[in-house]
């Protein structure tokens, strides 16, 4: 399965679906077991998740937030970057990192053609209406999309031929480059602050509480939020530096745009910004239906099982041992069902226009066919796939054996465990999907931290963080192809400017868990839900239990 996954042989969900018939077939697990691996409560918070996102997109919600912060934050050249990538990092937190850098990276150009217009002409001083926000109007010169199955994307667009690079000056192609590989990297970045943000994120929590079932439900949405989230802002703010640097260069006072010719050229921008978010209206009830239902969301993940005080879960919903026994999964699911029962506009009956002697109810904020349309489906069955092959390497004893042979590693120090797992996962899913990675990376690390008394998390989380570097090549991650396809760019540009930021990505996971992640995750003891016949030993070691007598 690794090797089909790295090469692409076959489709990735297809590769996924092999232990279905071959553990059965093998002896290693019966066949009802394999199959409840598929669909797990990882999965179901992945379906739910991915229902409010789909919401916020058919409403254009995104696209308004987008356009108004980038009113608020100004279009200097610097200030334009980090508005940019914000606006992106933000939304790819909640929506796919795909969807975020399709309909950012048009903004983006069309901010640009603005910028870099003469400050005088017709265009600059009216602000016109420029066609590349269009996003979801097909046309013969918008760009088609096809359907891409790695990572959490579905979509890679083919540029139409009018977005093909003209002769401009060298300063404007830099700034647009920069412009294009800030959106991606955002997006990139964006996604690893939630649970589901990213795909890598969910792989990591099925893949804890497949192997760790007493785990206590260590990995949730605010355990991971508190982790991942401080990364996240510093890994963005040292990215927009490098990104200001390498394209702008050092004349800061420049790179704010003082200058007075810079100024009315960054006010026709501003222009073209102010008439597209004028003409999106005011704010329509489908739209402030679905930001009430998401904020609702993320209000009930953080409050649900918080660990430093007693949630909602553990108080309405708890079980005999006061555990939650409502999920990420669980909360999501019901704004999900709530998103198809409430309506679109103010509650009321209309006469059918198609029969005028009958009413006709407004349609639900989401219906099946946008929803069928929209969810990458091939993600659910390549989690699913990974949760079997990782419960599948438990059954048949190869986790322990795997354990066993890397048991020299305890001689190392953990800190520079986590660098060489994150050096090594980064450069990974530069040529291989990101979710394939994580797949096939965490039960090792597992199997190797229970051999050596370690964490588990302290070698998962780095691994589950640097998948989402894949900053090097336009085939490491949908952002990147999706940037790259726009023109403008080379794979030496991407190439030089993502390996610097792979170095600091590297550089800032093993701050993180080093950090930080200690008190969040109790990183400093060997947790008792790890224990298993071999590491018995650890717990005694560390004066958790006694050993017991044979």
């Amino acid at each position: 399965m690794a090797l089909f996954w790295c090469t692409e042989a076959l489709p990735l969900a297809v590769t996924a679906l092999f232990p279905i018939f071959l553990y059965p077939l093998m002896g290693i697990m019966d066949a009802s077991e394999v199959c409840l691996e598929y669909f797990k409560d990882s999965n179901i918070l992945f379906v739910g998740g991915l229902l409010v996102a789909i919401a916020v997109e058919h409403w254009n919600l995104h696209k308004r937030i987008a356009l108004r912060v980038l009113l608020i934050i100004g279009v200097r050249p610097a200030l334009l970057l980090l508005g940019f990538m914000l606006v992106t990092a933000f939304l790819s937190m909640w929506i796919s990192n795909t969807a975020t850098t399709a309909m950012m990276v048009p903004i983006a150009h069309a901010v640009l053609d603005q910028l870099h217009q003469s400050p005088t002409g017709k265009d600059a001083e009216k602000g016109s209406n420029n066609p590349a926000f269009e996003l979801q109007e097909p046309g013969p010169q918008k760009k088609v999309t096809k359907f891409d199955e790695k990572d959490n994307g579905q979509v890679h667009p083919i540029p139409a031929a009018s977005l093909e690079p003209t002769t401009q000056p060298q300063e404007q192609v830099r700034f647009s480059q920069g412009m294009s590989l800030c959106v991606c990297y955002a997006a990139s970045i964006g996604g690893i602050a939630t649970l589901t943000g990213t795909t890598p994120n969910l792989v990591l929590q099925g893949q804890v509480n497949s192997l760790f079932p007493k785990n206590g439900n260590v990995v949730n949405f605010a355990s991971w939020f508190g982790f991942a989230f401080p990364t996240m802002v510093i890994l963005l703010v040292l990215s927009w530096l490098w990104l200001q640097i390498l394209f702008l260069g050092f004349n800061f006072r420049k790179n704010f745009g003082f200058g007075e010719q810079a100024q009315e050229r960054a006010q026709a921008a501003f222009r073209v910004i102010q008439t597209e978010h004028k003409l999106l209206g005011p704010m329509s009830f489908a739209e402030k239906a679905v930001s009430v239902l998401f904020v609702t969301l993320v209000v009930l993940w953080f409050t649900r099982e918080p660990g430093f005080f007693l949630g909602w879960g553990n108080l309405a919903f708890s079980d005999k041992d006061g555990n939650s026994m409502a999920s990420d999964g669980t909360v999501a699911i019901f704004i999900g069902v709530i998103l198809f029962l409430v309506p679109s506009k103010i509650p009321g009956l209309t006469q059918d226009p198609e029969n005028p002697g009958r009413l006709k109810a407004p349609p639900a904020l989401l219906n099946w066919k946008t929803v069928n349309e929209k969810m990458p489906w091939n993600i659910v069955l390549l989690l699913g796939g990974g949760f079997a092959l990782a419960k599948g390497s438990e059954q048949s004893g190869l986790s322990e054996w795997l354990g066993k042979k890397l048991t020299p590693l305890e001689n190392v120090p953990p800190p520079a465990i986590a660098l060489i797992i994150s050096l090594l996962v980064a450069t990974f899913t530069e040529c291989t999907s990101n979710v394939a990675t994580t797949t096939l990376f965490l039960p090792i690390l597992a199997s190797m931290a229970q051999a050596i008394c370690l964490h588990p998390l302290y070698v998962m989380l780095p691994c589950t963080l640097a998948a989402s570097l894949a900053f090097m090549l336009p085939v490491a991650t949908p952002p990147n192809a999706i940037v790259f396809s726009f023109g403008g760019l080379k794979v030496s540009d991407m190439a030089r400017t993502g390996f610097l930021l792979n170095i600091i990505g590297v550089l800032i996971i093993t701050l993180a868990i080093n950090s930080w992640s200690y008190p969040i995750f109790n990183l400093h003891t060997f947790p008792s839900w790890a224990d298993t016949n071999n590491t018995a030993s650890c717990l005694a070691i560390q004066g958790n239990i006694t050993t017991p007598s044979p």
